[in-house]
């Protein structure tokens, strides 16, 4: 069963193509990372599945329902939700009021403030607290919280790590772990890591120059295959089941 379906996506800045014909699957309870250098296209894809950029062409499928023209208010109801580069929480909030207004406008499903604090228990002592005080780490798990208050079927996190200190970074994904142990929320995420993307996924794409050029399980791609296409060391396309 496909979750979210993408097929030969384009999206671009003017006449710069950032995306370039880009498709893949991702299915419920799947993790796909998506890794590459900086400027290959990842954050435009990234925007334009939720909404915010506009696709030139292609077609996004959420359940086998076309999204592509939806507005990312109506990507979010109807069940896309994205954890953004740099948070973007209501600083001037607290903890569980950032939560709370992502329920309201979110859609009709099992997560609610009371599951969200179970899959992310971190949250519960800093409910009370305005978000514009806390940490990297803590303001990334708030980020992450809001948007399953949506109750998102596919949760798009863009640039996990980015900024954050070595423990904040293990904490973090620890509790990502146990919402993929979940099993109901499919997952696309940006990691420069590649140790921890690799780890973290299901499979991986990596991207450059806007195109996927290799595909794979990265327990069966290895290593030395993705860290060639990470530097665009390799050239076509190659898919590995």
């Amino acid at each position: 069963m496909t979750m979210l379906a993408v097929d030969s996506l384009v999206a671009g800045h003017g006449l710069l193509a950032a995306v370039r014909e880009v498709s893949f699957r991702v299915g419920p309870g799947e993790v796909l990372g998506v890794i590459g250098a900086n400027g290959a296209g990842k954050t435009t894809l990234f925007r334009t599945l939720a909404g915010v950029h506009t696709a030139s062409s292609g077609t996004i499928a959420l359940d086998g329902k076309c999204v592509t023209g939806l507005t990312p208010s109506r990507r979010v109801a109807a069940g896309i939700a994205m954890v953004p580069e740099g948070r973007r929480l209501f600083t001037d909030m607290t903890v569980r009021e950032n939560l709370l207004v992502a329920g309201e406008n979110g859609r009709a499903g099992n997560w609610t403030l009371e599951t969200v604090l179970d899959a992310l228990p971190s949250l519960k002592p800093l409910l009370p607290v305005l978000t514009g005080g806390l940490s990297g780490g803590q303001r990334q798990a708030v980020a992450i919280g809001r948007a399953l208050m949506s109750n998102p079927k596919v949760l798009l996190l863009d640039e996990v790590s980015l900024g954050l200190s070595p423990v904040a970074i293990e904490g973090l994904y620890e509790q990502l772990a146990g919402l993929k142990a979940r099993g109901d929320t499919a997952m696309i995420v940006v990691e420069q890591d590649l140790d921890r993307a690799m780890g973290f996924s299901d499979r991986v794409i990596c991207m450059l120059e806007g195109r996927i050029v290799l595909e794979g399980e990265p327990q069966v791609l290895g290593k030395p295959a993705i860290t060639e296409a990470y530097f665009g060391l390799t050239t076509g396309v190659l898919t590995h089941a």
